[in-house]
Protein backbone atom coordinates (compact mmCIF):
# COMPACT_ATOMS: atom_id res chain seq x y z
CA UNK A 1 0.00 0.00 0.00
CA UNK A 2 1.20 3.67 -0.83
CA UNK A 3 1.87 5.59 1.80
CA UNK A 4 1.54 9.79 0.92
CA UNK A 5 3.96 12.09 3.24
CA UNK A 6 1.72 15.51 2.63
CA UNK A 7 -1.28 16.25 1.29
CA UNK A 8 0.45 17.72 -1.82
CA UNK A 9 1.96 14.40 -2.20
CA UNK A 10 -1.53 12.48 -2.15
CA UNK A 11 -3.28 15.45 -4.32
CA UNK A 12 -0.43 14.91 -7.04
CA UNK A 13 -1.60 10.85 -7.22
CA UNK A 14 -4.95 11.73 -7.38
CA UNK A 15 -3.93 14.31 -10.69
CA UNK A 16 -2.65 11.19 -12.21
CA UNK A 17 -5.47 8.83 -11.43
CA UNK A 18 -7.17 9.13 -14.26
CA UNK A 19 -5.19 8.93 -16.53
CA UNK A 20 -3.51 5.61 -14.78
CA UNK A 21 -7.17 4.11 -14.07
CA UNK A 22 -7.90 4.28 -18.05
CA UNK A 23 -4.27 2.68 -18.92
CA UNK A 24 -4.86 -0.31 -16.12
CA UNK A 25 -8.52 -0.88 -16.87
CA UNK A 26 -7.51 -1.57 -20.67
CA UNK A 27 -4.76 -3.63 -19.79
CA UNK A 28 -7.25 -5.60 -17.49
CA UNK A 29 -9.94 -5.57 -20.02
CA UNK A 30 -7.29 -7.37 -22.79
CA UNK A 31 -5.83 -9.81 -20.11
CA UNK A 32 -9.96 -10.89 -19.21
CA UNK A 33 -10.31 -11.29 -23.00
CA UNK A 34 -7.59 -13.57 -22.98
CA UNK A 35 -9.13 -15.62 -20.62
CA UNK A 36 -12.25 -15.95 -22.65
CA UNK A 37 -10.46 -16.65 -25.77
CA UNK A 38 -8.02 -19.21 -24.49
CA UNK A 39 -11.28 -21.01 -22.92
CA UNK A 40 -13.58 -20.66 -25.87
CA UNK A 41 -10.54 -22.58 -27.84
CA UNK A 42 -10.28 -24.94 -24.86
CA UNK A 43 -13.64 -26.07 -25.76
CA UNK A 44 -13.46 -26.79 -28.94
CA UNK A 45 -13.23 -30.55 -29.22
CA UNK A 46 -14.64 -31.83 -26.19
CA UNK A 47 -18.19 -31.90 -24.90
CA UNK A 48 -19.13 -29.35 -22.52
CA UNK A 49 -21.53 -29.45 -19.96
CA UNK A 50 -24.15 -27.21 -18.54
CA UNK A 51 -23.03 -24.01 -17.05
CA UNK A 52 -24.82 -21.21 -16.71
CA UNK A 53 -27.48 -20.63 -19.13
CA UNK A 54 -26.84 -22.90 -21.37
CA UNK A 55 -27.15 -26.50 -22.02
CA UNK A 56 -24.79 -29.12 -22.21
CA UNK A 57 -23.88 -29.84 -25.54
CA UNK A 58 -25.65 -33.00 -26.85
CA UNK A 59 -24.26 -35.94 -28.53
CA UNK A 60 -23.00 -35.15 -32.14
CA UNK A 61 -25.70 -37.38 -34.23
CA UNK A 62 -24.22 -40.89 -35.98
CA UNK A 63 -24.84 -39.74 -39.40
CA UNK A 64 -22.28 -36.79 -38.39
CA UNK A 65 -19.98 -39.58 -36.53
CA UNK A 66 -19.90 -41.31 -40.12
CA UNK A 67 -19.17 -38.63 -41.90
CA UNK A 68 -16.28 -37.66 -39.61
CA UNK A 69 -14.93 -40.86 -39.98
CA UNK A 70 -14.93 -41.20 -43.71
CA UNK A 71 -13.68 -38.07 -43.59
CA UNK A 72 -10.55 -38.62 -41.50
CA UNK A 73 -11.02 -37.13 -38.72
CA UNK A 74 -12.11 -38.56 -34.83
CA UNK A 75 -15.77 -38.81 -35.02
CA UNK A 76 -15.78 -37.63 -31.63
CA UNK A 77 -14.80 -34.54 -31.19
CA UNK A 78 -17.18 -32.00 -31.70
CA UNK A 79 -16.86 -28.75 -33.67
CA UNK A 80 -13.39 -29.71 -33.95
CA UNK A 81 -11.68 -31.01 -37.81
CA UNK A 82 -9.37 -29.13 -38.95
CA UNK A 83 -8.81 -26.91 -36.03
CA UNK A 84 -9.83 -23.89 -38.14
CA UNK A 85 -12.89 -22.89 -36.17
CA UNK A 86 -10.44 -22.79 -33.36
CA UNK A 87 -7.85 -21.22 -34.69
CA UNK A 88 -10.17 -18.07 -35.99
CA UNK A 89 -10.87 -17.35 -31.86
CA UNK A 90 -9.78 -14.04 -31.43
CA UNK A 91 -10.24 -10.77 -29.16
CA UNK A 92 -9.78 -6.62 -30.00
CA UNK A 93 -10.14 -4.55 -27.30
CA UNK A 94 -11.67 -0.91 -28.10
CA UNK A 95 -11.22 1.55 -25.24
CA UNK A 96 -13.28 -0.27 -22.39
CA UNK A 97 -15.22 -2.49 -24.35
CA UNK A 98 -13.42 -6.33 -25.18
CA UNK A 99 -15.27 -8.60 -28.22
CA UNK A 100 -14.37 -12.31 -28.32
CA UNK A 101 -15.28 -13.57 -31.24
CA UNK A 102 -14.64 -16.17 -34.80
CA UNK A 103 -14.12 -14.82 -38.54
CA UNK A 104 -15.81 -18.11 -38.90
CA UNK A 105 -19.36 -18.06 -40.60
CA UNK A 106 -19.69 -21.46 -38.14
CA UNK A 107 -19.29 -20.56 -35.21
CA UNK A 108 -22.88 -18.64 -35.43
CA UNK A 109 -24.46 -21.64 -36.51
CA UNK A 110 -22.57 -23.82 -33.63
CA UNK A 111 -22.72 -21.09 -30.96
CA UNK A 112 -26.92 -20.39 -31.22
CA UNK A 113 -27.78 -23.88 -33.65
CA UNK A 114 -29.72 -23.74 -36.31
CA UNK A 115 -33.54 -26.12 -37.90
CA UNK A 116 -30.49 -28.53 -38.35
CA UNK A 117 -27.93 -28.10 -35.69
CA UNK A 118 -28.24 -28.03 -31.96
CA UNK A 119 -26.76 -25.44 -29.95
CA UNK A 120 -23.03 -26.10 -29.12
CA UNK A 121 -22.23 -22.73 -27.48
CA UNK A 122 -18.45 -21.92 -26.44
CA UNK A 123 -17.86 -18.10 -26.45
CA UNK A 124 -21.06 -17.28 -24.13
CA UNK A 125 -19.75 -20.53 -22.34
CA UNK A 126 -16.29 -19.26 -21.94
CA UNK A 127 -17.25 -15.76 -20.24
CA UNK A 128 -19.38 -17.63 -17.87
CA UNK A 129 -16.86 -20.25 -17.32
CA UNK A 130 -14.26 -17.85 -16.66
CA UNK A 131 -16.64 -15.23 -14.79
CA UNK A 132 -15.61 -15.12 -11.88
CA UNK A 133 -11.49 -15.14 -12.38
CA UNK A 134 -12.34 -11.82 -14.90
CA UNK A 135 -13.57 -10.31 -11.30
CA UNK A 136 -11.01 -11.04 -9.07
CA UNK A 137 -8.24 -9.90 -11.83
CA UNK A 138 -9.83 -6.48 -13.04
CA UNK A 139 -10.78 -5.60 -9.06
CA UNK A 140 -6.87 -6.50 -7.69
CA UNK A 141 -5.70 -4.71 -10.77
CA UNK A 142 -7.92 -1.75 -10.52
CA UNK A 143 -7.64 -1.08 -6.71
CA UNK A 144 -3.56 -1.88 -7.15
CA UNK A 145 -4.14 1.68 -9.11
CA UNK A 146 -6.33 3.45 -6.79
CA UNK A 147 -3.39 2.20 -3.87
CA UNK A 148 -0.68 3.78 -6.18
CA UNK A 149 0.90 0.19 -6.78
CA UNK A 150 1.48 -1.94 -10.20
CA UNK A 151 -0.64 -4.80 -9.81
CA UNK A 152 -0.10 -6.22 -13.06
CA UNK A 153 -1.81 -9.62 -13.48
CA UNK A 154 -1.14 -11.83 -16.92
CA UNK A 155 -3.96 -13.40 -18.45
CA UNK A 156 -2.64 -15.67 -20.37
Amino acid sequence: MREFHSIGAFVAHLATLEGRLALDSREALTDAAKLVEKQAKAEIGTYQPAVGPFAAWPELADSTKEDRARKGYPENEPLLRTGDLRDSISHEVHGLEAIIGSTEDVALYQELGTQHIPPRPFLGTAAVVKEKEIVKLIGEQLAGTLAGVRYRIKGD
